[in-house]
């Protein structure tokens, strides 16, 4: 694998899968690693994920120069800039990061042909009843990636 995508956020199944990513890419040393955070704006109610890619577009337009979305680059590059750090010491070549907005499985699968990767790392908090709506995004990834997919699954 040259080139390979993780996909990041605050969570505590990250952390997890994160830990096991950058011992893999220890061991295959990639050339590039792409650091993917995606900002979501809608909350955690299950109508995000009904948004339209108009409705996400006015919105992302509203957004743009306000305080609150100058927050959530801030919370990204934070984020970004902890993984960073943490995987230059594994021997993972060239480290970029990018930071995406919208619907998280859709923006990691952009990322992912937008750089061309060759595999794409993500993690799974598990079991969850919302899946039964709207399923996750690992799940979402898996099903819809043109790339090899890692998925490491929080225990």
């Amino acid at each position: 694998m040259k080139k390979i995508l993780i996909a990041v956020d605050d969570t505590k199944g990250t952390k997890h899968m994160f830990t096991i990513c950058s011992n893999m890419c220890s061991c295959m040393r990639p050339e590039s690693v792409v650091l993917c955070y995606v900002e979501k704006f809608e909350g955690r109610s299950l109508m995000d994920e009904m948004l339209g890619d108009a409705e996400m577009s006015t919105l992302k337009d509203v957004l743009s120069g306000t305080a609150y979305k100058e927050v959530l680059d801030q919370k990204a590059q934070k984020i970004l800039d902890y993984y960073k750090k943490a995987l230059e010491s594994s021997g993972a070549g060239t480290i970029k990061t990018i930071i995406k907005e919208g619907h998280p499985a859709d923006e990691i699968l952009k990322a992912a042909e937008e750089e061309k990767v060759d595999m794409i790392m993500l993690g799974s908090r598990g079991n969850r009843v919302s899946h039964l709506f709207m399923g996750s995004v690992s799940r979402e990834v898996v099903n819809r990636s043109h790339v090899p997919v890692f998925v490491a699954k929080m225990k």
